[in-house]
């Protein structure tokens, strides 16, 4: 599998073309011994799920990912948060505000995400903590299916300091088949800490 770079990006997919934030994401990669490799589907819209999450330091290495591929990634956020000059910032940074209050709910909030935009990466850790949980969170999957976009699968494999980006993933909703398929993707042992990976 070679090595990813951001010239091996498809145009279809959003980027950010700042060479500070390359630079930085270079940096921090090369420091902690990290190399990306795979490939990206030719998509512009998509849910990235990276995994497993056991760490803080996943966070770390996905944002110097994203930095270094200069990508434009979404994330989701309490809609508490978004206040004042902190919720401009979140903002600028990728954060979608979701109001969990809300009668027509979280998925259809991602899919009027989804719907409005022409191009945009939804970036979540399926398992919603990085301690051990006994199950995956099946939302991602549900907002994949409503919104009619694809799952990338994206590895944190330690024992190689290797960023994988898997195949991408068609999901339907038979949601518990899919959360199945999707988990044999990420394997226990690639987690810095293994144990607080659920089976």
């Amino acid at each position: 599998m070679p090595n990813l770079t951001e010239q091996h990006i498809p145009k279809t997919i959003p980027r950010t073309h700042s060479p500070i934030g390359r630079f930085l994401g270079s940096t921090i990669l090369k420091v902690l011994g990290w190399r990306i490799k795979g490939a990206f589907p030719n998509e512009a819209k998509f849910i990235a799920a990276v995994a497993p999450h056991t760490s803080n330091w996943d966070f770390v290495i996905a944002i110097a990912v994203k930095l270094k591929l200069g990508l434009r990634v979404k994330f989701l956020g309490k809609h508490s948060i978004f206040v004042g000059p902190f919720g401009y910032l979140l903002k600028k940074m990728g954060g979608i505000a979701i109001d969990r209050r809300a009668a027509h709910g979280v998925v259809e909030q991602i899919t009027q995400q989804f719907n409005q935009q022409d191009a945009l990466v939804l970036g979540i850790a399926p398992e919603g903590t990085r301690k051990y949980a006994p199950h995956w969170k099946t939302g991602f999957l549900h907002m994949a299916n409503a919104a009619n976009v694809p799952v990338v699968p994206m590895l944190l494999d330690y024992r190689s300091k290797t960023f994988f980006v898997l195949p991408v993933l068609t999901v339907n909703n038979n949601i518990d088949y899919e959360l199945t398929r999707v988990k044999k993707q990420f394997p226990k042992n690639a987690a810095k800490y293994p144990s607080q990976v659920s089976d």
